[in-house]
């Protein structure tokens, strides 16, 4: 029993005198690694102007200049740049064959002269309408269509606080075909009606339509008269664009949304023959070819970092 209680205690001592083992060095977290993306270049310090993009009828363009300069077109007062320069104009389908972009600030001025392109417009005859949507004479319909225009109207005078069109433009629908140019002279049931300042993509009835550039919406309605379900999106600066005949709505007013989000599906409501998406966009009361602005106001907003 003695030569058992002392292998015991030679044991416990000798686990006393043992070394510990080693810690394991702290563990340290490395710092995140910071991605730098590109450096937009400041904002012209003193007034200049410069401006790029579609110098066409029906043509939208971005200008820079210096931060808060109030811009006008041909004369016409048109809005500010933004807080980095940026302004966005656009030319009606009438427009001449020349354009004068002008900037001003703090009593100073300066202005560019652009050459406008004119285009040629084919005449489209439409069959087959409802001739209530071509022709109304019921005094309930018109009363509708007062009422909505009302609604148009105060959607159009939306002047959202953003740039989305800075990130340029894609098409709202994927795999659709072009079935109506925009500025086409328009027959309807044999009766001659305005231009058709609509881009016309044909798809399949709940093909979804989206978002060509982030924005807020300012109407949204399902049932309107001529347009059937209809949606604006204001882009900036009042740069709005809309979406005619759609079957479904996933967005509502004040609503923010982003480049490539559904705003809905094709359908064929409204003054209609089938299903499509008919794609506008109107600047300042200016009405604008939309298809013009994909990939060409991210193309011009290039040209004007690089000429900074």
């Amino acid at each position: 029993m003695r030569a058992l209680l002392l292998a015991v205690a030679l044991a416990a001592c000798a686990a006393a005198e043992a070394p510990a083992p080693a810690e394991a060095p702290p563990v340290v977290a490395e710092p995140p690694i910071e991605v730098i993306g590109p450096v937009e270049p400041p904002p012209p310090a003193t007034l200049t102007l410069n401006c790029a993009g579609a110098f066409t009828q029906g043509g939208v363009a971005l200008c820079r200049t210096l931060p808060g300069a109030a811009i006008a077109l041909d004369g016409v007062a048109s809005g500010q740049a933004d807080a980095q320069g940026w302004a966005v104009i656009g030319f009606n389908r009438e427009h001449g064959a020349q354009g004068v972009v002008s900037a001003s600030a703090n009593g100073a001025n300066t202005s560019a002269t652009y050459t406008i392109a004119a285009r040629e417009f084919d005449i489209q005859r439409v069959d087959g309408l409802p001739q209530q949507t071509v022709t109304p004479s019921d005094p309930e319909v018109l009363a509708r269509i007062a009422r909505e225009a009302t609604l148009k109207r105060q959607a159009f005078a939306s002047l959202a606080d953003m740039e989305g069109f800075l990130d340029g433009f894609i098409l709202p629908v994927e795999g659709g075909r072009v079935s109506g140019r925009w500025g086409n002279q328009r027959v309807l049931n044999g009766t001659p009606s305005t231009p058709h300042f609509g881009y016309d993509i044909a798809a399949p009835t709940g093909t979804p339509i989206r978002a060509p550039a982030a924005g807020v919406v300012t109407l949204a309605n399902p049932d309107m008269h001529y347009e059937g379900g209809l949606v604006f999106i204001d882009h900036g600066q009042g740069l709005i664009t809309m979406y005619l005949h759609m079957s479904r709505l996933d967005v509502a007013v004040g609503q923010r949304v982003e480049q490539g989000q559904v705003l809905g599906a094709v359908g064929s409501s409204g003054r209609a023959t089938g299903p499509h998406l008919c794609w506008r966009m109107r600047w300042r009361e200016r009405q604008l070819d939309p298809s013009v602005a994909v990939e060409g106001l991210a193309a011009a907003r290039a040209q004007l970092l690089a000429a900074n």
